[in-house]
């Protein structure tokens, strides 16, 4: 690997592609030209128009690379405890977990989800010291105020509110990942307990890595308070996630929207964007909020399951990979 090389991970489908122009767009726009930046989409049936446009801006020394992933997912399957936010499945939150077995050639990443904006240098979080630690990510802040979710950290996976990280930002130890078969061990875990999770992937990161994180400030993943609540708003942020439902495409007022919308008014998506946005119905909204109010009853109840990451770790299961 390269040192002066920093690989860049997106995992999209084709409903995410705007956003994900978006995202790179203002990180090119801020990234040190010190670094050449691989940029690696992994996707499900992206269009050819949409890759064409993901890569009609993407100038030196940015690169962007596509990778499909259909057929390489074909073990994982749409059951109910493997769904996102409790409403839909999707195989794109799984592609992460697998990132060190399919890039044997990079030590060392950072992956991102493709529902931000990088008004930092990205280059600054990439120079993160990890040690000999997992993962770097910032505490799940979109969950902190919500008793119900916290109730969740702790009783289904046994960790503090404030140790539960958020999987949509991660700088990842590669070469640790592949030392401990950490994609192996996920299998094993799914395959053998199928644990009713909130948010699968996250959750599995979570239990998995747990005492093997290195904290990130909450900079690198600043995110709108959930509900219009009242968390603190970062004067700087240097990344934005708009997590869960906080989404500046569907919803007006959100916090941090500008910076959203400075990056989608130069996308050649931003017709589309602008579209999605005046014909979100009430309907959708409302699904939304349904689904926000089935992921806290899911955070009060997945404690009681039988199965648990914290129950079958106090039977004995090795859940911890390290």
């Amino acid at each position: 690997m390269n040192q002066d090389e920093i690989p860049i991970f997106f995992t999209v489908d084709e409903s995410y592609a705007p956003y994900l122009d978006c995202a790179i767009r203002s990180m090119m726009e801020h990234a040190s030209n010190a670094y050449t930046y691989q940029i690696i989409v992994l996707h499900e049936d992206l269009t050819e128009e949409s890759r064409r446009k993901l890569s009609s801006n993407v100038k030196p020394p940015f690169q962007i690379h596509f990778l499909q992933m259909k057929d390489k997912m074909a073990g994982i399957t749409d059951r109910a405890e493997n769904r996102l936010r409790c409403d839909y499945f999707t195989l794109t939150i799984y592609f992460r977990l697998f990132i060190a077995d399919l890039f044997p050639e990079y030590d060392k990443c950072i992956y991102l989800d493709s529902d931000i904006v990088v008004p930092g240098d990205v280059s600054q979080l990439f120079q993160t010291e990890l040690g000999d630690n997992i993962i770097g990510a910032c505490p799940d802040r979109s969950i902190a105020p919500i008793p119900e979710l916290v109730h969740y950290t702790q009783d289904a996976l046994g960790i503090p509110i404030d140790r539960y990280i958020n999987s949509g930002v991660l700088l990842m130890n590669l070469k640790k990942l592949r030392e401990v078969s950490f994609s192996n061990h996920f299998l094993r875990l799914l395959e053998t307990y199928h644990f009713d999770c909130i948010a699968p992937d996250q959750d599995y990161f979570n239990a998995m890595c747990n005492g093997s994180i290195v904290y990130l400030d909450d900079r690198w993943d600043t995110m709108p308070p959930e509900g219009g609540g009242t968390g603190a708003i970062l004067e700087h942020p240097d990344l934005i996630h708009y997590n869960l439902f906080q989404k500046p495409w569907c919803y007006d007022n959100i916090p941090y929207e500008d910076y959203f919308w400075r990056c989608a008014e130069k996308s050649p998506f931003y017709e589309d964007i602008v579209h999605h946005k005046e014909t979100y119905s009430e309907e959708q909204k409302a699904s939304d909020r349904a689904s926000l109010e089935r992921l806290i009853h899911k955070g009060l109840t997945a404690g009681d399951m039988p199965v648990t990451f914290r129950k079958m770790g106090e039977k004995g299961a090795k859940i911890r990979i390290c």
